[in-house]
């Protein structure tokens, strides 16, 4: 699990999108956010809905890809 993240850190500290911005579409103060995926605390947890808020809100879709990956599967877009 911490590949994911891992993954979800990287989205939000160096994605295209700024921590800043990611924390006010998700409804989060930014240093909650910064705590919540940062991999190298062991007291913070990352929710599953705020996983899926930040995947909505940057639309970046590697960390989701990742764990349907390491679960054996594919993920492909609607159509």
């Amino acid at each position: 699990m911490s590949k994911i993240i891992k993954s979800v850190h990287k989205l939000v500290t160096e994605g295209k999108m700024s921590a800043k911005s990611i924390a006010t579409a998700v409804h989060k103060p930014y240093s909650t956010l910064l705590r919540e995926t940062n991999p190298y605390d062991p007291g913070a947890n990352l929710g599953v809905e705020t996983f899926m808020d930040i995947i909505k809100a940057t639309g970046d879709t590697r960390p989701l890809e990742l764990m349907v990956h390491e679960l054996g599967y594919r993920l492909t877009p609607v159509e």
